[in-house]
């Protein structure tokens, strides 16, 4: 799963000769932690004060979205705040290595987790191995000494 960048704002701001009315909106990249179980991969991120309202998970053209408005508890102007909640927006490209159609998402303390099954064709699979008793069961051609010449075989090799 390769993280997908998404072009940040030059920092330059650009006189516009107008009033500013309300602040920009701000974005950062939750913090994420991303496992490797035999179901697939689960992915943890950090969004605190997201609510499960205000929390999106999309997938687009094999492009992971996760986008979450943080708010304080308490909608009221503080008379002092020493932090200030930001919004978060990270995304991510998938492979064909995961079953899109059953990702899950749950969202729990601030903490979002997300389950993304491993394909059918990309999971591990036993192969059986079969016992002979007698050798001559494993060869898939015959071989006349004699003749000195192959049969069976597709290549005409020993």
């Amino acid at each position: 799963m390769a993280e997908k960048t998404v072009a940040a704002a030059s920092g330059k701001q650009v006189p516009t000769g107008r009033e500013m009315t309300r602040a920009q909106e701000r974005y950062i990249q939750p913090p994420v932690d991303i496992y490797e179980t035999p179901e697939g991969l689960v992915l943890l991120a950090d969004m605190p004060g997201v609510a499960p309202s205000d929390l999106e998970v999309r997938l687009e053209e094999n492009i992971l979205t996760i986008q979450g408005k943080a708010k304080h508890a308490i909608d009221k102007e503080p008379i002092y705040r020493e932090f200030e909640l930001v919004n978060f927006f990270r995304q991510f490209e998938l492979s064909e290595h995961v079953d899109q159609e059953k990702i899950a998402a749950r969202l729990n303390n601030g903490v979002l987790m997300l389950q993304l099954p491993r394909a059918e064709k990309a999971k591990p699979r036993q192969i059986p191995v079969q016992v002979h008793r007698n050798a001559q069961e494993l060869l898939p051609y015959t071989w006349n000494s004699t003749q000195r010449e192959h049969r069976g075989h597709p290549a005409g090799l020993p």
